[in-house]
């Protein structure tokens, strides 16, 4: 297939639905499948509807250029099919003010509505693009970091009985990531604790600086790290040695970090909002919590800490769950058989299933 793939900003940026997209990239290469990115923030505006009108069978669009899109796509004449790539719908972010999600929600449905069928990379997710527009769709969920779980469960037992409740926080520093939550709820820990916070706060450096601040004035400062963005091998690094990842966002559409966490057997403590309940059990492999409730976080935290036999369980149950979940390759073979089909005839440019 000759395909296009329009992303917002370079193909490289850290994010987890850029993950998704460069490794969607290199599936689609390794079957033999022509890819050409296409980064909408390098190309001018004038410019872009000549850059995407191009006789691909496939463009794929990553629903984030949606604002850019909606007005472009029902000009394309050329493209065989345009499919949008559906991470994580905007207009669900709960920190956005009412009016403003709504004018959002408004925008991504015109969007949505200019596409023949869409990927989504959660069950959650297609529910919330079925909630819009009536479209093709195939949930097609992210992978993690290795192949196969790199630590086994002898590892994560003996590891679960060593030193303080590790905990780390891996995410951009922003609001909706629930990091303030994380805080406050730590800092009612009794005993012995620790947390390593990973991520960049170039997305909202006032927001980062405003957490340390928070670290201070909570009286935890002195047990919490904030290690910034760091390499992969680092990041991994932070895996081997925690035992429990909380990152109590706001909403999650999938919650690939979740998923990377519990192939070292971490133990997640992950958004109750969102698709991370389609792999995290509550109280099974991990926990489930409600976004902007410190307490609860502090309550599961407070139970790991005190009952290790516990903590061991839950992470060879995470171990699991990470060793039994879905590899790229099969990503990658959902994503194409999807849009073979709609090249054979499955759907159509109007966007409704043909009979």
């Amino acid at each position: 297939m000759e395909v296009g793939l329009v992303v917002p900003d370079a193909l490289e940026t850290t994010s987890g639905g850029y993950r998704y997209d460069r490794r969607l990239v290199a599936g689609l290469e390794d079957r033999g499948d022509n890819v050409e990115v296409i980064v909408l923030s390098t190309v001018p505006d004038d410019a872009v509807r000549a850059r995407l009108d191009r006789p691909f069978d496939v463009l794929l669009q990553d629903e984030l250029c949606y604002d850019h899109l909606a007005d472009c796509n029902p000009s394309l004449e050329s493209p065989e099919l345009v499919v949008s790539i559906v991470h994580n719908l905007q207009s669900d972010d709960t920190s956005l003010a009412n009016r403003k999600r709504e004018r959002i929600r408004d925008r991504e449905r015109r969007y949505l509505e200019t596409v023949d069928a869409a990927v989504c990379t959660s069950g959650h997710t297609r529910d919330r693009v079925a909630s819009l527009v009536d479209l093709p769709t195939a949930v097609s969920p992210p992978a993690g970091r290795h192949e196969t779980v790199p630590v086994d469960r002898s590892t994560v037992a003996a590891r679960a009985r060593e030193g303080p409740l590790r905990i780390a926080f891996v995410g951009n520093l922003v609001p909706r990531k629930g990091l303030e939550a994380l805080l406050e709820g730590s800092s009612r820990l009794e005993g012995d604790w620790e947390l390593t916070v990973v991520g960049s706060s170039d997305a909202d450096p006032a927001y980062a600086t405003q957490m340390r601040e928070r670290a201070e004035i909570l009286a935890v400062d002195d047990r919490v790290e904030f290690a910034g963005r760091v390499s992969d091998d680092a990041l991994e690094s932070v895996y081997e040695r925690s035992h429990v990842l909380a990152v109590p966002s706001r909403h999650e559409a999938f919650g690939m970090v979740y998923l990377e966490a519990m192939e070292y057997g971490v133990v997640p403590i992950a958004s109750l909002n969102g698709g991370a309940s389609e792999f995290v059990i509550d109280s099974e492999n991990g926990f489930l919590v409600p976004p902007e409730a410190p307490d609860r976080i502090a309550a599961r935290l407070e139970e790991l800490a005190a009952d290790r036999d516990r903590l061991a369980t839950l992470g060879a149950q995470a171990l699991e769950t990470a060793a039994a979940h879905p590899w790229w390759t099969e990503t990658t073979a959902t994503v194409r058989s999807f849009l073979r089909r709609g090249l054979e005839g499955g759907f159509g440019k109007s966007g409704r299933v043909q009979p």
